[in-house]
């Protein structure tokens, strides 16, 4: 078996801006400040200057005219540019994906870990969300596209040693379509930046999140019309501007803002809201962390963070924007103590994400130095 002398690579899906995605990168690459990245694309400026400093290899979609606006466009590529990568010179790959970064072809013998945001959405159970306007022959084309590309992400499962998980909701929808098991790791939120402020409570609702289909942003402006509420929302996304122009009087889409006015909205909001399915929803953490309690969907990741009724209101069915309105009043009328909700936060600080993936890191590596006998 080939010798495992530590030259990583690191795999990520594309680097077009700094999420929650890139925040598990940032930590995950501070351990190899030399390794090279490997993604699909990359847009200068757009993530911050340590990943910036790392060597960046980007595919050959990169240099397609009008990629920056269109790149998303170019999914039925992706597989095949991500399998180009030449990964021969390292011994272990480390890939953070939500789409095909953990398809790569790692060389013969390598271990390779996967921290799995979730298997595509897109592909898998939330295709009609994302594309419930397709008719005639686009949706029949779109729906070859994508059965053809969940063949091959079954496929390509088999290329990762192990599986890391960032909720028990994405560990399920892992097992369920690649049959595979996978270890829970929850993602890191920066509680020494989220912390409570002081002054008075907001009068208005929060929601976080770029504007894509399966956020349901929606339901939270319906929501909070019925309510009668204040509704901000933060965030950009393929339909932030469709979200704006729809939006009711009570609602205020701020766009992007930079983490400092990104804290103090947590910090003023009565409720931070949470109306889609999310894979695991960092900002629920970040709300808490700020003392806000959350209101939100009772179903998938926020279920590792949120105790009804010690941090926040849990409701359901899904799709019911008056189930949501009766939530967030619920959350007005009840107190909530400020200790509970700042606890639970620390629970997923970036030291306990560094340690513990360091641990698994060296588990791991272990396991292949020193294979049983």
């Amino acid at each position: 078996m080939r010798t495992l002398d530590n030259h990583p690579a690191l795999v990520h899906d594309w680097l077009t801006g700094m999420r929650g995605g890139e925040k598990v990168l940032e930590l995950i690459a501070r351990n190899y400040p030399q390794a090279p990245i490997y993604t699909l694309f990359h847009f200068a400026g757009r993530v911050s200057a340590e990943l910036e400093s790392h060597p960046i290899h980007t595919s050959g979609l990169q240099r397609l005219p009008l990629v920056e606006k269109r790149y998303r466009n170019l999914l039925p590529l992706f597989p095949r540019a991500i399998e180009r990568f030449d990964l021969s010179a390292h011994d272990l790959v480390l890939s953070t994906s939500h789409c095909v970064a953990k398809g790569v072809r790692p060389a013969p013998g390598a271990l390779h870990i996967c921290y799995c945001h979730t298997p595509m959405r897109y592909a898998w159970d939330q295709r009609e969300i994302y594309f419930a306007d397709d008719r005639g022959p686009i949706r029949w084309l779109r729906r070859r596209i994508l059965a053809r590309l969940r063949r091959w992400d079954v496929a390509t499962a088999s290329r990762v040693d192990h599986f890391v998980a960032n909720s028990h909701h994405v560990r399920r929808r892992i097992e369920r379509y690649y049959q595979r098991p996978a270890e829970v790791l929850h993602p890191p939120i920066d509680t020494d930046f989220f912390t409570p402020g002081e002054g008075a409570e907001g009068s208005y609702c929060l929601a976080v999140g770029a504007a894509v289909p399966y956020k349901r942003l929606d339901l939270a402006i319906a929501a909070c019309e019925e309510s009668g509420i204040e509704l901000r929302i933060v965030g950009g996304g393929p339909a932030a501007t469709r979200l704006a122009a729809a939006a009711g009087r009570r609602t205020r889409v701020l766009g992007r803002v930079d983490d400092e006015e990104l804290r103090a909205l947590y910090r003023g909001a009565t409720c931070y809201l949470l109306p889609g399915v999310e894979d695991f929803g960092m900002g629920t953490v970040e709300a808490l962390a700020c003392g806000t309690p959350v209101v939100a969907l009772a179903d998938g990741g926020v279920l590792d963070v949120v105790t009804p009724g010690q941090h926040g209101v849990l409701y359901e069915p899904a799709g019911d924007s008056s189930a949501l309105a009766a939530a967030i009043d619920k959350c007005r009328e009840t107190r909530f103590n400020p200790l509970d909700l700042r606890s639970r936060a620390e629970d997923f600080s970036v030291h306990r994400f560094v340690s513990s993936f360091r641990s698994l890191l060296d588990r791991e590596l272990s396991k292949r130095r020193d294979p049983p006998a």
